[in-house]
Order: structure tokens, then sequence, then C-alpha cells
């Protein structure tokens, strides 16, 4: 590794240091060294996953919307369909702040609380009055949307008026076993306000599966609706119901409805799940069973939960990944293709979000990393092939460090800790000029480091450290 020196002149010098140290110093006055803060800063992470059908959408920390993988009703957004993308390709560059993949079609939220669409409309899923396929996101609702959840071909989402406060429950789409909660079977072409807050039933929690959906109220009270062919809506029968229906009291924390079979969390930590258990997606391990009524699976210390298709993942409290259920394109992530009918360990620490697709998942590192795994046939991994995945593959690295450092002296020295060859980025004070810096690069190949005058590009990585002349 390579460790550069400029002084206050403009010259430059370099030594070889350890990689596990490196020093880049800058200036003298009297012969002191004057030390000034280093503060380490991130760039953009992965904040936000969901998973569809065919394709994966994701959220930046600086707000910014990424998706990869089929395209064939504009779901991806790009103004194109059917060719789609194997590489993360950016949607919106500024202001998300809420995801939700269906099927075929893609919902987020901005800052402002506009809601929007893009993808399949064919029955109504994106609200806008039409079964036209949407290639660019279109505007839905204005303002005040705070929650989203895209289900199969049917969507939900939560407002906040500032009078009428919190809660306020909206759906659109396909209804025909009940899961918009209005008490029919008629599809939706345009929001619907399902249920007023002003009657009492504020929401705060939503999620949608094939064909039904699941809604928790501020207490921790669950709340079902839809299709219950299997089960799912948890109530001890298999009879549809066409308004949410009340089956656990209170203490229910998260909540993950997949294609056919549910699960939930309770405040200690308990997952619970009921439905369909055809390849053992509810990890009671049995499997081709249905379960009517919600039973325990894990007693403790499950903090979040996904549904896919037929497999089910979760996240416990010391960041360690879980999944059950199908795994024939290696959605579970375990190494293999065989089916779990019991939680199987997918990865030990440091993963602190997860989602499902029908047959893939992600999930993201707390590095800020994005990993996936299973079908890939559409490129919905994002990993630059359409190679199925039996292990996670990482997607999105970490970002490069930046370093934030304050110029305004005379000298200043940084400290880098295990410094690996990646790019690293100094980002400027808005006080300093973007001119005038020195680029300490590899230029002669013969381990001498040459300056060289550069344009800033602040935030953008580069192969080297820059410093500007104080």
């Amino acid at each position: 590794m390579i460790g550069c020196e400029l002084n206050i002149l403009g010259t430059s010098r370099c030594s070889s240091l350890s990689p596990h140290r490196r020093r880049l110093r800058v200036g003298s006055f009297c012969g002191l060294i004057l030390l000034l803060p280093v503060v380490a800063a991130q760039a953009a992470t992965v904040t936000k996953i969901s998973a569809g059908v065919y394709h994966s959408i994701f959220v930046r920390s600086d707000g910014s919307l990424w998706g990869m993988g089929g395209d064939p009703h504009g779901q991806l957004g790009d103004g194109f369909s059917v060719a789609g993308t194997n590489a993360p390709g950016q949607i919106a560059t500024s202001n998300v702040t809420a995801i939700s993949a269906g099927d075929f079609h893609s919902l987020f939220v901005k800052s402002d609380g506009s809601l929007w669409g893009m993808g399949a409309d064919f029955l109504n899923q994106l609200g806008l009055g039409t079964t036209n396929d949407v290639l660019i996101p279109e505007l839905i609702v204005s303002n005040e949307v705070t929650l989203i959840a895209a289900g199969a071909v049917h969507s939900l989402f939560l407002t906040f008026h500032p009078l009428s406060g919190p809660g306020s429950y909206w759906a659109m789409g396909y209804n025909a076993s009940g899961q918009l909660g209005d008490g029919t079977t008629n599809n939706r072409a345009l929001p619907e306000q399902v249920l007023s807050n002003l009657s009492g039933n504020v929401f705060s929690v939503i999620a949608a599966g094939e064909q039904h959906s699941l809604l928790i109220k501020p207490d921790g009270s669950l709340w079902v609706t839809g299709w219950n062919g299997y089960g799912q809506l948890g109530d001890g029968t298999t009879t549809n119901h066409h308004l949410p229906e009340l089956i656990v009291a209170s203490n229910v924390t998260a909540i993950a409805a997949g294609g056919d079979h549910s699960l939930f969390v309770k405040s200690d930590g308990s997952l619970w799940t009921m439905g369909n258990d055809a390849v053992g997606e509810l990890g009671d391990g049995t499997n081709g069973t249905i379960h009517t009524t919600p039973e325990l699976i894990v007693s403790n210390n499950v903090t979040a939960v996904a549904a896919g298709g037929a497999h089910s993942l979760f996240l416990k409290s010391d960041g360690s990944l879980w999944g059950m259920g199908r795994n024939v394109y290696g959605q579970l992530g375990d190494g293999t293709t065989n089916n779990r009918s019991l939680p199987v360990l997918i990865v030990s620490n440091n993963v602190t979000a997860v989602t499902a697709g029908f047959f893939h998942s992600l999930f993201i590192k707390s590095d800020g990393s994005l990993w996936a795994m299973g079908f890939n046939q559409s490129g919905q991994l994002g990993d630059g092939t359409t190679n199925n995945r039996v292990t996670p593959v990482q997607v999105v690295p970490p970002p490069p460090q930046i370093l934030s450092v304050n110029l305004a002296g005379v000298s200043f020295e940084m400290s880098f800790l295990s410094v690996s060859s990646q790019s690293y980025t100094v980002q400027a004070n808005l006080d300093l000029t973007t001119t005038n810096w020195f680029a300490c690069t590899n230029v002669s190949g013969n381990g001498l480091i040459m300056p060289v005058t550069v344009p800033v590009s602040n935030g953008v990585p580069q192969e080297f450290f820059r410093v500007r002349e104080p």
C-alpha cells in the first residue's frame, strides 16, 4: 500500500505503509503536526428492498430508486418492456421513502407523500382507472400516503391527514376474493377509501398476498380479509372474508402475506404461521397440509418476516437470517435445492432487512450491501447474470468510505485503518472551493506517486486519495 505526503509548498513525497495503517499528512507549522478531526461518513447504502415474481426494486440512502429483472409490463419504470435488465438500473433519482413490488407492478412513495406506480394495470392494480401497462412512473395519489403494500394484482395504502390523523385505509385492483376488504367482490379501478379512521378503523401496518390481505391496528390487533382457501386468514375456516376480521387481539408487531400462507410476529418475538404448508413454508416440520389457525414456530427473538410464493424468511434479533419452504431454485440460500420444512440458518449475523419474491429472495446487511439468491432467469437478482443462485450473491457492495475532513488549517493528518485497494473519496466541506486539489496516484507503476491536479467531483469515488493544498 502507498502513503502520500503533501507539504504546504505543494510538493509531494511518497512512502510504502502497512496495509493496516495508512497516514496522509499535509503541511507543517513550526515542526508541529496539527491534527484536525476526520469524520468517516457513508456513501449511499441500500436501505429498502422489495421483490415481485420476476423483478426486484430497492432504495438507497440518498432516496434513489433502482430496479432489475424482467420488465414485460414496464414494472421497472424505465420506459421499456419485455427486455428487462440483469443489473440494477435507476428508476428515480431521489426522495423515495417506501416501495412495494407486486407480481408485475411496482409502487413507491416520495417524501412529499405522493404515490407512484408502474407496470401491469390489467386488473386496475395501479388504481389509474385504465387497464393499460404503464412503462414509466405515473402519479396515483398526490399527497398524504405513508405506507404501501402490493399484492399479486391488488394494492393497498395508508394515508395520514393533518386533521383526521393516521391510518385511513385505501385499496384498488382485483377483489374477487374480497382482498380489498370493502365488503364486496368488485374490482376497484381507482383508489377507494375502504374504512374511515373516523369510525375507529385505524391501521398502522399492512401486507398484501396473492389474494388476501393482513392489517395491524395501533393496539397490536391483527385483522385479515380475502381468500382463505388454505386457511391463510387463520380464523379456523377456509371461508373467504370480504371485510377485515379480527384474528389476534393484541401484541402483533410484524406481518407477511405470501402466496397461500401468512406469518406474523408478536411483541415477545414469537413467530406464528398459518395457511398452506405444501412444501414446508409454515416451518412446523410437516408439508402437504394446511393449518387454519395460527401455530407457534419460534418462541422468541424474531424481529421481521417475509413471505414468498411458497417460502418464508425471518430475522432474529442477533441479525441472523432463517428460511423454510420451497427451495427448488435456491431461494433459501442454504447451498442446496432441497425444500425445508423446518427453519434453516442462512446467514448467521448482520442482516438488517429481508424480502421474498415468488421464487427469489433479497436481504440487506448492516454495511448497506445488498444480497440475493434463488431464481434468476429474468435477472431479478441483479448480479449481471441469469444464473440461479443457491447461496447468497452480493449484488450491491458496501459503499466506499467517504472521509470528510476540515481543511481549514495549515496542516492535518489522516489515519486510515484496514484500507484495501477500493476507491475512497474525500468529501470537501461546503466552505471550500473545488479547485486546486492535488491527487496522489501511482502513475509510474514503480512504487512512486506523482501529484496530479484534477477537478473534484464531490462525493464521486476515484482510485486515489485527494487533498487540497492549505
